[in-house]
């Protein structure tokens, strides 16, 4: 990887898209998918928005798209150099089978396809930069790179998204923002389950947890995060049950500059996470959890974990992650205690993923993501230690060096709210962390940083 930095350095430098140009307009069958095979993730999400994005730029007549491996992991915001971990999600989208549906007044046409063709990763040699190579299947291809019908989706916004139900909500309110009634498809309780989890093996659901757990925790987070738009759950019944759900997109009034306090706003603890990631979560599902979580809830169950670690006379835990979960369920920590998702009958939660072991290579990547948001920790706290002069100084760097690269929406919170903006203070924070500290972290540092903090084992 230095290698390619080092070729990357020597050239010259790309020339940045606007805010505008980083959209990707994306058909809309596309933006509900419901996956009858495999599993899609927040992750996958965005790479595939980030490759689509790409191969709109290249042009809908060619065969084949490439792109280097250093600008795809920038646009998919995927904050880590891991390439298994790449391929991992590159896979779960090969994986994935989805149906395209369309009908006319003269035919009505049924399409079953693999979300992404074939794609190739090349390591080209020393001085060389990594590319990455891939396809469409043909018969969805001119629907995903050329489409008729599309919404317009900022890869900057897509990427503030923290779980993968408010990524998919925020794509539908997009595409009905615009529509008469503002009314978003209308569908069965176990559609919307599939379509908002990226799962394909829902085959049944309790409306409860699915609105206790996926939309509820959904909504805040497009509340908290969309400048644009709000969405507001619209349930029908058949007799006393809840069988079909749609949304209506609420536009949103934007405030003049100071009319919401600094103190008043939600903002991103990266601390927390990283005391997440520590524990052994993936980066993605830390920050779903926390931005669906209540922050004081996560942070009893972490002192809880943390005590039950540095008791000597139980067990030892053979995955603290696993525990933690358990315990933020069960409320170990005298916090109130949320149901099982399956009912109380014993059965796993419907909608939990299964915790797999560890790779090396993930536990080189979360010592990795460990790093990055201890800088990105950091940064935040010599920015508060700064005098006031300062502070404006490093404000309009920032302004200078990113403002016209910003989507739109996080432009108008940075200009509004500034770094106590929750929309914006993560593109900040991580631009004064790479601004502060430009060098990339070596093998020796990453060992001696998960040294210091007791996670080489994570």
């Amino acid at each position: 990887m230095d290698e390619e930095e080092n070729s990357n350095s020597r050239a010259p430098p790309r020339q940045l898209p606007t805010a505008e140009e980083q959209s990707v307009a994306k058909a809309n069958e596309a933006i509900a998918i419901r996956p009858k095979r495999g599993r899609l993730t927040l992750l996958s999400r965005r790479i595939y928005n980030a490759l689509l994005y790409h191969s709109q730029r290249q042009g809908v007549d060619e065969p084949v798209y490439k792109l280097t491996l250093s600008e795809l992991i920038g646009d998919a915001r995927f904050n880590s150099n891991n390439t298994e971990l790449l391929k991992s999600h590159l896979r779960d989208m090969q994986a994935t089978t989805i149906e395209w549906s369309t009908s006319s007044s003269s035919l009505k046409r049924w399409v079953s396809s693999q979300l992404l063709g074939t794609v190739t990763i090349e390591e080209q040699g020393r001085g060389r930069p990594c590319m990455v190579t891939w396809r469409y299947p043909d018969e969805i291809k001119e629907r995903l790179v050329k489409p008729h019908q599309y919404t317009r989706v900022l890869l900057e916004m897509s990427s503030q998204m923290r779980s993968y139900s408010a990524a998919v909500l925020y794509e539908i309110g997009a595409r009905y923002l615009t529509s008469p009634g503002r009314l978003s498809m209308r569908e069965d309780v176990v559609w919307w389950a599939a379509v908002l989890t990226g799962r394909s093996d829902i085959k049944e659901v309790d409306y409860r947890f699915l609105k206790r757990d996926v939309i509820s925790k959904a909504l805040a987070e497009i509340d908290a995060l969309c400048e644009d738009f709000g969405l507001e759950l619209i349930e029908h019944k058949r007799g006393r049950k809840i069988e079909e759900i749609q949304f209506r997109v609420v536009p949103k009034v934007q405030q003049r500059l100071g009319d919401i306090s600094a103190s008043n706003r939600n903002v991103f603890d990266l601390e927390l996470v990283g005391r997440l990631i520590a524990l052994g979560l993936k980066q993605d599902e830390a920050q779903d959890l926390y931005a669906t979580t209540d922050e004081g809830q996560i942070r009893a169950t972490l002192d809880h974990v943390d005590q039950r670690l540095r008791n000597a006379a139980m067990p030892e835990l053979k995955s603290p992650a696993a525990y933690f979960k358990d315990a933020l369920k069960k409320g170990y920590a005298g916090v109130t205690p949320m149901e099982p998702a399956g009912g109380g009958n014993g059965q796993p939660p419907a909608l939990a993923p299964p915790v797999a072991p560890l790779s090396e290579a993930d536990r080189l990547r979360r010592i990795r993501e460990l790093w990055e948001n201890d800088r990105m920790g950091q940064a935040r706290a010599v920015f508060a230690e700064m005098p006031q002069p300062m502070q404006t100084e490093v404000r309009t760097r920032f302004e200078t060096d990113r403002l016209d690269q910003m989507a739109a929406p996080i432009a108008r919170a940075w200009r509004r709210d500034g770094p106590t903006s929750r929309v914006a203070a993560t593109t900040f924070y991580r631009w004064l962390a790479q601004d502060t500290w430009p060098e990339e972290p070596t093998d020796r540092v990453l060992l001696d940083f998960a040294l210091q903090r007791g996670v080489v084992g994570i």
